[in-house]
Formats: structure tokens, sequence, C-alpha cells
């Protein structure tokens, strides 16, 4: 029996979304200034995820291949890049980890060095405005670039 990729990948999410609504029961806030509290907003996602993943499965695409291996193997390329920025996330800080995830997935799409430097500067540094001084976010700045923010 052939599995279209999309079924596959349906049900891969349908987990992610199990596994995101139990770390989200388990949040445990002492007090929380906001009625609905930090549970709510990954529990929102991981429904709104788990439906859509189960339209995937039983109505997949027309055409259910599975991706090549060179596009196969830079879909893994991202996983890998994403997985490194979330555990690098809080030693090195917003601003450089999105930096390097930013010029690695460039790359990693034949982007050229320069476009792929400026791209990573540009969003790194933007993003972290944006979160900082617009949305009034504390991210991790990294003890190393603390003294020049």
């Amino acid at each position: 029996m052939k599995l279209a990729a999309d079924r596959v990948l349906g049900l891969c999410l349908i987990g992610l979304a199990a596994f995101v609504a139990v770390q989200a029961a388990r949040l445990h806030v002492p007090f929380s200034y906001d009625p609905v509290g930090p549970k709510a907003f990954p529990l929102i996602l991981a429904i709104l995820l788990a439906a859509l993943s189960l339209v995937l499965v039983l109505k997949p695409g027309s055409n259910g291949h599975w991706p090549d291996r060179s596009l196969a193997v830079k879909l893994l390329a991202v996983l890998a890049a994403l997985l490194v920025y979330a555990l690098l996330f809080t030693r090195l800080g917003f601003i450089a980890t999105s930096l390097l995830t930013t010029v690695a997935l460039a790359r990693a799409f034949a982007a050229p060095w320069g476009k792929a430097l400026l791209t990573g500067v540009l969003m790194a540094v933007g993003s972290y405005y944006v979160f900082t001084a617009g949305l009034g976010i504390s991210l991790p700045s990294g003890d190393w670039l603390r003294p020049l923010l």
C-alpha cells in the first residue's frame, strides 16, 4: 500500500499537535493578569493544526508524489536549522541565532552569500526591534551582545 506524502505529513502534524497540546496543558503559571492565561494560545494553535492536518489525511492532494532527493535534502536542512535555532536561542540570543539561521536557510536555497548576509542582518535586527520596541516583548539578547543594545 502506497501512502501519499500528504497523508504521512498529516499524521506527523497530528502527532505534533498532540505534543503541543500536552505541553500547553502542563503549563503552570502562579498568577496571571490575563484571564485567559498562557495556555490558550498554544492550545488554539494545536487545535487548528490538528484540524488542518486531518484535512491532509482525509483528503490528500491529487499527485501524492514524494519530493525528489534534492528537495528532501533541503527540507531536512530546514528542519535541522530550526532545531539548532531552538537549541541556541537562549544561549546566543535572538539576534545572533536569527542571523545564523536566516543565512543558513538562504544558503540552503542557493542564495548568494551577500544577499544571504544582508537578509539575515535585516531580518534579525528588524524583527528584534519590532518585538522589543514595538510589541514590548522581551527577547534574549545573549550576554555577549547586551552591552551593545
